[in-house]
């Protein structure tokens, strides 16, 4: 059975009920799914946070899977998932954002294989989004950089992917407000693959009187989209990358999404 967030969490795609403790774990497996990238960084980061998972939850079995580009796929994984005696499963996907791939194309593979192996019972947590212990990495990586928060004359640009979904890239702008809260600096949104432009933002922040203008990249990991942002010759910041505070954002993804599979058995 696959939990969908976005619907009833009681709608199943298969009526069997079976027990929420299994024979081979009691805690379901936490199946941890990045992006994926042509950029051999992006998959390493992923990695890097898998490990940082298991070290934190030594009890639990935690797999990596990629969407796209990388490998094992995210089917790979269930079915290995399946094939290994785990009758629950919770999909965490590694994403800011809930756009597309969050809402339509991982549910679609999570429905594929629940069809595939109806033993196996699967629920998708939410996308990591705008936690605040995420923002508070993002002011760490402009810390390390030399970015006085006290400082009225710096302007940050906060850089995210850019989506097709205006709700999304409103939440981007949402990101960049709260970002700022808690500082004295300008602050401006802007997109690696959509408008307002990393030029536009900067534009922006100098007509608003910033001096020093740093981009806050909103990504888990640098890639290709980081290193066309760093084209723009802006000081930027890391991405959030394998960061303690990112697998502690996780595992409270897990532990919610477990809840629903709690109440559907």
């Amino acid at each position: 059975m696959f939990t969908d967030p976005w619907n009833d969490p009681r709608r199943a795609l298969d009526t069997r009920r079976g027990s929420f403790r299994t024979s081979h774990s009691a805690a379901p497996a936490l199946i941890a799914v990045a992006h994926g990238s042509r950029d051999p960084r992006s998959a390493h980061t992923a990695a890097a946070a898998a490990d940082r998972l298991r070290q934190a939850r030594p009890d639990l079995d935690v797999r990596l899977a990629f969407l796209d580009l990388n490998a094992p796929s995210v089917l790979q994984v269930i079915d290995a998932v399946a094939a290994q005696g785990h009758r629950s499963a919770v999909v965490v996907p590694l994403l800011l954002g809930s756009a597309f791939h969050a809402r339509v194309d991982l549910p679609g593979l999570l429905a594929t294989a629940a069809a595939r192996h109806p033993q196996l019972r699967l629920v998708q947590a939410d996308v990591l989004g705008a936690d605040p212990r995420l923002l508070d990495v993002a002011r760490e990586r402009l810390a390390d950089m030399g970015v006085d928060p006290c400082d009225p004359s710096v302007g940050v640009a906060v850089a995210a992917v850019g989506s097709s979904s205006a709700a999304a890239n409103a939440d981007t702008a949402d990101v960049a407000h709260r970002l700022g809260r808690r500082a004295a600096w300008l602050v401006e949104s802007c997109f690696a693959t959509a408008a307002p432009s990393l030029a536009t933002a900067a534009a922006a922040l100098r007509r608003r009187g910033a001096r020093r203008i740093v981009v806050a990249p909103w990504f888990l990991a640098p890639g290709l989209l980081t290193d066309r942002l760093a084209a723009d010759d802006l000081p930027m910041a890391a991405p959030i990358g394998p960061h303690p505070l990112l697998a502690a954002v996780i595992l409270d993804r897990y532990r919610a999404a477990t809840t629903l599979l709690a109440t559907a058995a």
